[in-house]
């Protein structure tokens, strides 16, 4: 059976890598990696339900049973921009929409978790972690300035980027009474292209005097490179607490992640091509106010801010047009532009009910902060991660004494950001632009405990 899980894992933490979207949910982070965790909303700091326990909190780890757990989710976001007056972004001196395709994406997930002895547990996870992903047609682009016949959102043709990033985790945690403590190493692994942007690299329009004419540190580093990989890794550390016999409080944390340079993009992120993971800590607590019924309701911090080709604004492209020359921020340079996010706030309120000792009904609600601003609207026509609202629910269904699955469905209503056209001259007052999305998640995940009682890591003979 164990190697049988290996070769699972083996090929689902391919299939990760390969075919998970970048989703753009709090920020570019999941709500929730497992199918259960993605009923509740994301919940589960303090209320460990299977083994990918371990991606939030690898404490609860403890308080499972020898078990393995698997899933998949079909994943549907639907992104893109409209824009209302004369400018630079398709439609150019027209109005109009582009909407971004790749609609549908598959992200599979898989956990194992197995007690020591009565107060040790160790556990394995891999999972997508998130990232961001548009794709925009050909679309005819008016500008003129756009060289040749002007097709693409920025003058290059097809346009978007695909940032995936994959997680592999292994965790031990200890039981000291009423408190528990794990820590989870994590290996990170991302995968990032870029395509449709080579005018920022060499644009047709002329530059001030003494001006280099480019916008990148690195032109040849700036698109339509193919896929660039970068490895990192950190931690993730947790405590849980059993207050009372109904009550717990959970607090875990990631670590930033240092990542090698996506080394095809260095002149697209700052810092040459450094694109960090940056870290989250999640606080809350589970309230069992009935023997069938747990109440849930968490926080969760994400510091965006950490990493600079995420957190930079991109207006400061405009400098060098507007400033003497060698006052200006070149894209790939050091403190060069980014996206503009800021951190993300997320709060979230869930609860379980076990309507039979078969059949249990779960739903969630998270709310979290917009990360991206007006002033930074045309950057993120690559990367919209603007929604704000999680609304999930779903099922968990036992087949057999050990074995169960479990259903899950997300809806996240559509939100807005809407600013001035950011150009390379200055803001274009005369036009606005609309960032917008919306998504739709089903997931189904099947668990296997191979029972209650403690079992050895190494078998005794």
């Amino acid at each position: 059976m164990k190697g049988l899980f290996y070769k699972v894992a083996a090929g689902l933490s391919l299939a990760a890598a390969a075919a998970s979207p970048a989703a753009a949910t709090e920020g570019y982070f999941q709500a929730g990696y497992g199918t259960l965790q993605k009923a509740v909303a994301g919940a589960g700091v303090a209320n460990p339900g299977d083994a990918m326990a371990l991606s939030i909190n690898p404490a609860g780890l403890v308080d499972l049973p020898q078990m393995i757990t698997g899933g998949v989710s079909a994943f549907m976001p639907f992104r893109g921009y409209s824009a209302s007056g004369p400018g630079f972004a398709a439609p150019g001196a027209l109005s109009g929409t582009v909407n971004s395709g790749q609609n549908f994406f598959v992200m599979p997930n898989i956990a194992y978790s197995s007690p020591i002895d009565a107060t040790t547990a160790w556990g394995i996870a891999m999972y997508g972690n998130g990232g961001m992903n548009t794709s925009y047609p050909s679309v005819l682009n008016p500008n003129g300035q756009c060289p040749g016949i002007g097709v693409g959102v920025f003058c290059g043709g097809p346009t978007g980027v695909d940032l995936k990033q994959m997680f592999i985790s292994v965790g031990v945690a200890k039981r000291f009474g009423n408190v528990s403590v794990g820590i989870a190493p994590i290996f990170a692994m991302q995968m990032f292209k870029a395509e449709g942007l080579g005018i920022f690299a060499f644009p047709p329009f002329p530059f001030p005097p003494g001006m280099a004419a480019t916008f990148s540190a690195n032109p040849w580093g700036m698109s339509n490179n193919g896929v660039s990989t970068s490895v990192g890794g950190g931690a993730r550390l947790g405590v849980e607490w059993k207050a009372l016999p109904t009550l717990r409080i959970g607090i875990a944390g990631q670590t930033p992640m240092a990542m090698t340079p996506f080394a095809s993009y260095s002149g697209l992120f700052a810092d040459g091509g450094r694109f960090d993971i940056p870290g989250n800590i999640t606080a809350g607590l589970a309230y069992d106010a009935l023997p069938t019924l747990t109440l849930m309701a968490e926080y969760k911090h994400i510091f965006y801010s950490g990493v600079a080709a995420i957190s930079n604004p991109g207006y400061t492209l405009i400098v060098p047009f507007v400033q003497p020359p060698g006052l200006g921020m070149k894209m790939g340079g050091a403190g060069g532009p980014g996206f503009g996010w800021h951190d993300v706030d997320v709060w979230t309120v869930a609860a379980e009910w076990r309507v039979t000792p078969d059949l249990s009904l779960r739903a969630g609600y998270a709310h979290n902060t917009n990360p991206v601003r007006w002033s930074d609207v045309t950057f993120n026509i690559l990367a919209p991660g603007i929604v704000t609202d999680h609304i999930t629910g779903g099922f968990g269904y036992k087949i057999s004494p050990n074995s169960s699955i479990d259903f899950a469905g997300t809806f996240v209503p559509t939100h807005n950001v809407t600013g001035p056209e950011m150009t390379p001259y200055g803001f274009n007052t005369m036009r606005s632009i609309t960032l917008s999305m919306h998504q739709f998640e089903a997931s189904l995940g099947y668990s296997y405990k191979f029972g209650a009682a403690p079992m050895p890591v190494v078998a005794k003979y």
